[in-house]
C-alpha cells in the first residue's frame, strides 16, 4: 500500500535542508512524485550522490547550515535552479549527546543549538525575500516532541527544539501580512536509523537493554507504535498544498500521540 499523500503541486519550488537521507529524503522524494522542483542540500556527500541518482531532475548543494556562509552559497546556488523559491522545509537536525547536564561538553551543546536554532534562522533569513518576491509561501521547521515536553539526558536536543517552536510562531506572526505561512512539525519517535542511535545511547545510560528501552519509548504513546518518515513527509506536503493556505503559527504534533519523553 503507498502511504504516500497525493496532491498535485506542479511547479511548487522546494528547498529542503538534510534532504538527501531520512525525513528529508522521503520529504523531497514526495514533493517530486507531486510535480514540485526540488532541490536539497545536505552535509553528507555519500548521501548526496545517492539522492542524484534516485533525483536526478533534482538540485543538489553541500552545505553545513550551522555555517552562514555555507547556507548564502546554497540559496545563490538555489536561487538560481529553482528561479526563485515556494516552499523552505528547515529539516537539518542532530540528535546531540545523550549524558546527564553536568556531563555534557560545550562543544556539544553549542554544535546542537548552532544546527538545530542556528541553521534555521540563517535558512529563513536568505528565504524570506525569495518568497515574499513569489508573493508569498510556506516554512516548515522540525522541532520534535522534545519541543513539546522535557526529555532527561538530552537537554541541548530538547532546548533547541522548545526554541523552534518559538521561533516559528514568531515568524508567523511576522511574515503573514506578506502572505508567508510558518509552522513547526514536532515529529515523535520516527522508526529509522537515527531513533536506533538514541535508542541504544539511552539504554546505555539507563542500564537496560535495547529491547527494554524500545519498548519503553512505543508505551509512551497512546497508539503505542513509531511513527514513519513517510507520515512526516505526508505532513509537510499537506501544510504546503492549497490545502494548508489557511494553516501557520502553529506547532503539530506528528507522534502517534505522545504522552511523554523519558
Amino acid at each position: 500500500m503507498d502511504e504516500r499523500l497525493s496532491i498535485d503541486l506542479s511547479g511548487l519550488r522546494v528547498l529542503i535542508t538534510a534532504g538527501a537521507s531520512g525525513i528529508g529524503r522521503v520529504t523531497a522524494e514526495s514533493f517530486a512524485a507531486c510535480g514540485a522542483q526540488v532541490h536539497l542540500s545536505d552535509v553528507d556527500d555519500a548521501a548526496l550522490e545517492q539522492a542524484r541518482a534516485a533525483l536526478p531532475e533534482a538540485g543538489i548543494s553541500h552545505c553545513d547550515v550551522s555555517d552562514p556562509a555555507a547556507v548564502e552559497a546554497l540559496f545563490d546556488e538555489a536561487a538560481v535552479f529553482l528561479g526563485g523559491l515556494d516552499v523552505l522545509v528547515n529539516n537539518a537536525g542532530v540528535a546531540g549527546p545523550t549524558a546527564p547536564v553536568e556531563e555534557i561538553s560545550d562543544a556539544d551543546w553549542r554544535r546542537t543549538q548552532a544546527v538545530n536554532l542556528d541553521g534555521q534562522f540563517f535558512c529563513v533569513r536568505r528565504a524570506v525575500p525569495l518568497l515574499r518576491a513569489a508573493g508569498g509561501g510556506s516554512i516548515v521547521n522540525l522541532s520534535s516532541a522534545a519541543g513539546r515536553f522535557g526529555f532527561p539526558l538530552r537537554t541541548p536536543y530538547s532546548a533547541s527544539k522548545w526554541a523552534v517552536v518559538g521561533f516559528s510562531k514568531s515568524l508567523a506572526m511576522e511574515l503573514g501580512p506578506q502572505n508567508i505561512r510558518v509552522n513547526a512539525i514536532c515529529p515523535g519517535a520516527v522508526a529509522g536509523e537515527r531513533i536506533d542511535r538514541v535508542i541504544a545511547a539511552k539504554a546505555e545510560k539507563r542500564g537496560i537493554s535495547l529491547d527494554e528501552m524500545r519498548a519503553a519509548m512505543v508505551a509512551d504513546s497512546s497508539l503505542r507504535r513509531f511513527v514513519s518518515q513517510q507520515d512526516i513527509a505526508n505532513q509537510i506536503l499537506y501544510l504546503c498544498s492549497p490545502f494548508g493556505a489557511t494553516i501557520s503559527g502553529q506547532a503539530i504534533a506528528v507522534d502517534a500521540g505522545a504522552e511523554v519523553l523519558r
